[in-house]
């Protein structure tokens, strides 16, 4: 299809469905209009009413295949909003991974821990060499709101992870983007618990205001090593919650 013929969203670019299994021929038809690139993340998905006019079904059907898109990670229904495209790669990470996690809690906070000494240090230095204004603009604000924030969790946290994933983003490599944004929420979490540690807050900025220079420096070999020494803090930080948190289990 020539890009004069591309269909806009919500126009009707499917097939009536005449088989027993309604649902599986909708899910198959919006799978294809993803894979194909005929819906991408972030577009809207027509009302159930319209969709299932379109399909030539009941609402039953078309409920039932969103449903089913939404369990497979291609769409995402909010109340009251509307059903959206997702990035399906990082939904399918993002699930994956937080399972992984709680189901191996406390040792997945570790794993995770571990995860990012694995990709960060070269993620820093991949910045240290390709970060553009705007995102040094966004790591620097970071840094200026968690100064501002160090006894509110979530500001801090918030501004943590706007930190790390400007570097990201500045690495220039879209795996290594979706790769942390899909577990961004666990992220969140981990550093709530090292949020709570004496101390942590401090000794993260400590870190980030190294981290923050030597990229501005465009120091790759520098940016690599202080992002090991702030990771090994994480590390040590990580461990510490951990012991606090198994201390008030046996206290209780």
């Amino acid at each position: 299809m020539s890009q004069e013929q591309t269909p806009a969203v919500g126009q009707s670019v499917y097939k009536t469905v005449r088989t027993s299994r309604l649902y599986e021929q909708i899910v198959q038809q919006i799978e294809e209009s993803i894979l194909g690139g005929a819906l991408k993340p972030g577009d809207q998905l027509p009302a159930e009413r319209e969709l299932a006019q379109q399909f030539g079904v009941s609402r039953t059907a078309v409920r039932e295949a969103v449903k089913c898109l939404c369990e497979k990670g291609l769409l995402e229904a909010f109340s009251g909003k509307g059903t959206f495209v997702t990035n399906s790669t990082s939904q399918a990470i993002r699930q994956s991974l937080d399972l992984m996690t709680r189901i191996g809690q406390p040792e997945g906070f570790m794993h995770l821990v571990e995860l990012r000494q694995i990709l960060e240090p070269e993620i820093a230095a991949l910045a240290a060499t390709r970060m553009d204004d705007q995102l040094l603009t966004t790591m620097r604000e970071a840094v200026a709101t968690m100064d501002k924030h160090l006894h509110d969790a979530d500001a801090y946290i918030e501004a943590d992870l706007d930190f790390h994933l400007a570097m990201a983003e500045a690495a220039g490599n879209p795996l290594v983007l979706s790769l942390l944004d899909s577990i961004v929420d666990l992220l969140r979490e981990l550093r709530l618990r090292i949020f709570r540690v004496d101390g942590g807050p401090e000794r993260g900025q400590f870190h980030h205001k190294r981290i923050l220079e030597a990229i501005e420096r465009r120091s790759p070999q520098a940016a690599r090593e202080l992002m090991r020494a702030h990771l090994r803090q994480v590390h040590e930080d990580s461990t510490a919650a951990q012991c606090d948190e198994e201390t008030t289990k046996l206290e209780l």
